[in-house]
């Protein structure tokens, strides 16, 4: 039986360039929270931001996993909350001191902060944080930062490659890729699945009552590591690769779909 069904957003439950999840998918939550069966999202994104992609339905992300395993959140309650410090993040940025086109940002109360690096470079690579970014000439010496990520000017292979060289020379932070020219930085050791095993113990489950759906490379550590794992239509190759299950697209809310198959008993689905 399925007990939690957790899914990345983007690209996952929310077509990019979309605000908000649709009613079709807000729907299938509740009927998936109605049959007994928790849903979270589980997301790149900080837990913070999370309201407005959810229409404040806060019943839909009471329980999550936010900034890839570094938060966990159970009935709206922190069981994992992490920081990134100045001494984790110096050799980052020392690393990257001779890697033109590259840079730092840090998120501090949802807000971006550049701790290195040309604006310009984030501009490329995600513009809607380099709009708002604040530009800090040091870091800062708070336990505020909760999100980190590495921009650069340059296409997938390219920041696979450099994704590579971070993980094999910046010790105590861990890297993957989300999409081109963006990188996740995350504390050894956490990721989606780190934050799938703590709210799993939490909540006395084993990973073959929980579903996931992904279909990014920071998905992949969730999608090889749950049994009951799904990639949708269009997701990136290695997340193709890692998960058991194939669904749809999420621009037909191919995950509402099958959270109601979910909900309904209907599991395990074949597509």
């Amino acid at each position: 039986m399925i007990k939690l069904i957790l899914s990345d957003i983007d690209g996952t439950i929310l077509p990019y360039g979309h605000k908000r999840v649709s009613d079709t998918m807000l729907d299938a939550i509740h009927e998936a929270l109605d049959a007994g069966v928790r849903f979270g999202p589980c997301t790149g994104r900080g837990v913070e931001w999370l309201p407005p992609l959810f229409c404040d339905d806060a019943a839909a992300y009471a329980t999550a996993i936010g900034t890839n395993g570094q938060s966990v959140y159970l009935d709206g309650q922190a069981i994992v909350e992490t920081r990134f410090t100045p001494e984790l993040l110096r050799p980052l940025i020392d690393e990257l001191s001779d890697i033109p086109g590259t840079g730092v940002a840090v998120f501090m109360d949802g807000a971006p902060h550049i701790l290195c690096g040309d604006p310009s470079s984030l501009l490329a690579s995600y513009a809607e944080y380099a709009k708002t970014a604040i530009i800090e000439k040091t870091i800062p010496d708070t336990n505020k930062m909760t999100k980190c990520n590495v921009f650069l000017d340059g296409d997938m292979s390219a920041t696979v490659e450099l994704c590579n060289r971070l993980n094999e020379r910046v010790a105590g932070l861990d890297f993957d890729v989300p999409s081109p020219s963006f990188l996740n930085v995350m504390l050894e050791g956490r990721n989606k699945a780190s934050g799938i095993d703590a709210l799993a113990a939490h909540l006395g489950i084993t990973l073959d009552e929980v579903v996931v759906f992904g279909d990014g490379g920071n998905d992949v550590p969730m999608l090889a590591h749950v049994p009951n794992s799904v990639a949708v239509a269009d997701a990136m190759p290695e997340a193709i690769a890692a998960a058991r299950w194939h669904t749809g697209s999420v621009n037909d809310d191919a995950v509402a779909d099958d959270i109601r198959a979910i909900a309904r008993g209907e599991w395990p689905f074949v597509h």
